[in-house]
């Protein structure tokens, strides 16, 4: 029996179960729908329990851990979980997050590319970037321009996130195709290429020296958006869509790690 068809059988229509709330996130955003590498789904926690209280955050932090009411659950974009751990070392990040969570009785659920997929990349190219006619395939969103000058259309995407610097990999001068991935989606820079469209642009975050060295060879341009910049929305559009469910949430203050100066 699968995660979902198990959680479905022991929601017994308790709103207030982490199984119930699961179905709920589920039917908005599918879990089965994740990338392969992802760990969405609950993090910590037992669909047998019980909450009281709804918290909705970017990233799980000790603050935030700290800081929760006993018996909640709390629903991240990012998993708390990434990768198997070899031991439960509550000296370091994430035990020590998670020890603090299992104190008090949480659960933690994620909801990290299956969200990307079914919200926040739309979301974030249509309303944020002003590309309303952008539509999501897979992992990234994507759609066709008018023939457009890339220094014109960097600059444009620099001023409309309040950016001051933005780093750009230039493949041509014009632009006509464009796909925005949310986060981390430069691996997929050869899977764009491919699809040997002129003039493409791929917007995504977190790249590396090599990625752009890639990307140049193969004839498309890139523009670098800050990881944080593209997710924070996540808590906006998660909480507007627990609301249409009848749930309240708390929005938890997350801000950027990384500074510059």
């Amino acid at each position: 029996m699968n995660t979902t068809t198990q959680t479905q059988n022991n929601t017994n229509h308790n709103r207030h179960s982490v199984a119930y709330l699961y179905y709920v996130c589920d039917f908005t955003s599918p879990f089965n729908t994740q990338e392969s590498w992802d760990n969405s789904g609950l993090n910590l926690g037992s669909f047998s329990q019980e909450f009281s209280d709804i918290y909705i955050a970017l990233e799980a932090t000790l603050e935030l851990a700290q800081s929760v009411k006993n018996n909640s659950l709390i629903i991240t974009h990012h998993p708390l979980f990434f990768k198997p751990i070899k031991n439960f070392n509550v000296a370091t990040y994430p035990c020590n997050i998670a020890q603090e969570l299992i104190a008090k009785n949480c659960a933690l659920i994620a909801m990290h590319t299956n969200f990307d997929k079914s919200h926040l990349n739309e979301y974030f190219t249509q309303k944020i970037l002003g590309f309303s006619d952008f539509n999501q395939h897979d992992l990234y969103c994507s759609g066709s321009i008018q023939k457009t000058r890339f220094s014109d259309l960097a600059q444009s995407i620099k001023a409309k996130l309040h950016l001051e610097t933005l780093r750009i990999t230039q493949a041509s001068e014009y632009i006509e195709h464009i796909f925005v991935i949310c986060g981390s989606g430069f691996s997929e820079i050869s899977n764009i290429a491919s699809l040997n469209l002129p003039n493409s642009l791929l917007i995504s975050g977190d790249l590396k020296y090599h990625d752009a060295m890639i990307a140049k060879s193969l004839g498309l341009s890139l523009i670098d958006i800050p990881h944080y910049e593209s997710e924070k929305y996540f808590t906006k559009i998660l909480d507007s869509l627990l609301k249409s469910s009848q749930y309240q949430a708390i929005i938890t203050d997350y801000k950027n790690p990384i500074a510059h100066i």
